[in-house]
């Protein structure tokens, strides 16, 4: 079957795509750029560079924009999978959705309105075994935000590895915090991984934190660089 990916830059998104790709064939990759930074259903740190990915997966990227207000952005992303099945000939649209109700249920939603497959390769899955399937399957993962209690600025930048999946593991415990970040602790970002051609090198970054427990990477420069 031939499909989209819904992509945000994220990890979610992008192991979806890799998992998807064993079965299906992945047409283009849809990004959706939202004005609010607080959006309720996209995306938004260092959105700039899902560029580079779709490039080093080898497919065409088709952005759209939003103002990012709540259910009006429906509308926008409605907008974007029809302009993308009729550019692509697309027959589903892969999505990152782990547990997100919220998000899964619109997406849903639109795709059965537009005659279209909703295929979510991640739903359900144990937070902590997605965690270790990343690192197991080669995907370079960084931290490209933080909003939550046990994480601060020195977790800023940092790839995911099994050291941090074991404090991710214990911040679950201590305080409730969803160690694949599907409550928006953390915002990440995937350099490299099995679909990439090239793996991307961030020439130069910045931090910017609002207060101890929330910050996000400002990537100022990056390129596709050999592996």
């Amino acid at each position: 079957m031939k499909v989209a990916i819904l992509l945000s830059g994220g990890k979610d998104s992008v192991y979806s795509a890799y998992l998807a790709s064993k079965e299906h064939e992945l047409k283009c990759a849809l990004t959706i750029v939202s004005e609010n930074k607080d959006s309720y259903m996209f995306h938004t740190p260092n959105i700039k560079w899902v560029g580079l990915q779709a490039e080093s997966m080898n497919v065409p990227l088709f952005i759209a924009k939003t103002d990012g207000v709540k259910e009006d952005e429906l509308v926008d992303l409605k907008k974007a999978i029809s302009d993308v099945k009729e550019k692509f000939g697309v027959e589903g649209v892969v999505t990152g959705a782990i547990g997100s109700v919220y998000q899964a249920s619109r997406i849903q939603a639109i795709c059965e309105e537009l005659g279209l497959v909703c295929l979510n390769p991640i739903w359900g899955i144990d937070q902590i075994k997605l965690l270790h399937d990343l690192v197991e399957n080669n995907f370079h993962v960084i931290v490209g935000a933080i909003a939550a209690y046990g994480l601060d600025e020195s977790w800023i930048g940092k790839e995911l590895d099994l050291i941090m999946i074991d404090k991710l593991s214990g911040l679950q415990k201590k305080f409730g915090l969803n160690p694949a970040f599907e409550g928006g602790e953390v915002e990440s970002f995937v350099i490299d991984c099995p679909l990439f051609s090239k793996k991307i090198k961030i020439v130069a970054s910045s931090v910017e934190m609002e207060n101890e427990i929330t910050g996000r990477l400002i990537i100022e420069e990056a390129k596709l660089v050999e592996k």
